[in-house]
């Protein structure tokens, strides 16, 4: 994995598309079959009018990210998530991150997490703390 230069300010992005498979997976994996998730017809009746997208996919999306854009960051020792708009299956979905914090003596980073979609409507917002890996407490 390509070596980074992580300090407080760092920022980085992925966009990743949330599709069905992703969904029905995620169901089979959690246990979390709700019909808001799985059954159009349901989902319809619904305020959102159709299937959204489990919320913890996007925390998972979240770590995803932490490993692509942080180049290995290391372990989560915390996440806090707001889960502010639905996420609806073929949305594409962009995972921001950005270093507020850094403690390199400790090998701590608390890195804001934000999730929006195409239009720019925020969807998770959050923060994590993760234990850098021992590469990027050198850089």
């Amino acid at each position: 994995m390509e070596q980074k230069q992580i300090d407080v300010g760092y920022t980085s992005e992925i966009s990743v598309k949330v599709t069905d498979k992703m969904v029905r997976q995620f169901a089979e994996m959690s246990g979390d079959h709700n019909p808001i998730h799985l059954d159009e017809a349901y989902a319809a009746t619904t305020r959102f009018g159709r299937r959204i997208a489990h919320g913890m996919i996007s925390g998972a999306l979240i770590s995803r990210a932490l490993v692509d854009c942080l180049g290995g960051a290391g372990i989560y020792l915390g996440q806090s998530l707001k889960f502010v708009n639905p996420v609806f299956i073929d949305d594409t979905i962009k995972i921001t991150l950005k270093v507020t914090g850094l403690r390199k003596e400790k090998g701590i980073a608390t890195v804001e997490t934000n999730v929006t979609k195409e239009n720019g409507d925020l969807v998770v917002k959050g923060d994590a703390v993760i234990m850098l890996s021992t590469e990027l407490r050198k850089a």
